[in-house]
């Protein structure tokens, strides 16, 4: 029996992992609706990111991550390109410390698929959209455009643009975007109310991500959702 896309991806993924972490995610869940691609990792800390959190610090264990997602970046992305038949530009990805999950996820191409983006009939569209809007414009400022995709049923991606104010384009320029990325994780996470979020989706957020494509001015916000009952 042939694999599909989704295995596939998440087998060479695994592996990737195991082989450079010494340890694999427990799990993987690949979602592919084009415009996006992203992977889930379910139950991913190895044993001396452990030591690393117990000893030194949590923003020590996003440093050391992030050094060697770079270094993967370029095997992740010809994984999905071969597996999916994609050109893959940018990989983004962040991780939920607390409950030892992460996210790998890509912009496949700037042709949206309006059968993914159009959740408009959604009830609770409008109002996700005021929340994102919210808490952006207090971390950052009012995006000048916000997009949303429903990949699946519990996946949900935002898209913002122009959303950096000065000093954070100047850092960018001035070749800091590793330090502004690990405080803004903090931070707009801290700004994202749940509690609110959850009502109108009637749904509890299990994780939630953040990245951002600094050279563009653009920002990420994923949010997987609980199954419902």
């Amino acid at each position: 029996m042939e694999k599909t896309v989704e295995s596939g991806i998440s087998s060479a993924i695994g592996k990737l992992f195991r082989t450079n972490f010494g340890k694999g995610p427990e799990s993987i869940f690949v979602s592919l609706s084009k415009p996006y691609i992203t992977i889930y990792l379910r139950k991913f800390l190895a044993p001396m990111e452990k030591v690393i959190l117990k000893q030194e610090s949590e923003m020590k264990f996003q440093e050391t991550r992030d050094m060697l997602m770079k270094e993967l970046t370029p095997h992740i992305q010809s994984i999905i390109s071969s597996h999916a038949g994609v050109v893959v530009d940018k990989i983004y990805y962040d991780w939920s410390i607390e409950n030892e999950n992460g996210i790998i996820f890509a912009e496949l191409d700037s042709e949206f698929d309006t059968t993914t983006e159009d959740y408009i009939n959604y009830p609770a569209k409008q109002q996700i959209h005021e929340e994102i809007n919210r808490f952006t414009q207090k971390a950052q400022k009012f995006p000048r455009k916000l997009t949303s995709f429903m990949l699946n049923a519990r996946t949900l991606i935002s898209r913002r643009e122009d959303i950096f104010v000065l000093i954070e384009q100047e850092l960018i320029q001035s070749g800091f975007e590793n330090q502004l990325r690990l405080s803004k994780r903090k931070l707009e996470k801290s700004l994202i109310d749940r509690t609110f979020l959850e009502s109108v989706l009637q749904q509890e957020i299990q994780d939630l991500f953040v990245d951002w494509d600094f050279k563009n001015d653009i920002g990420f916000v994923v949010f997987i959702l609980k199954p419902k009952k």
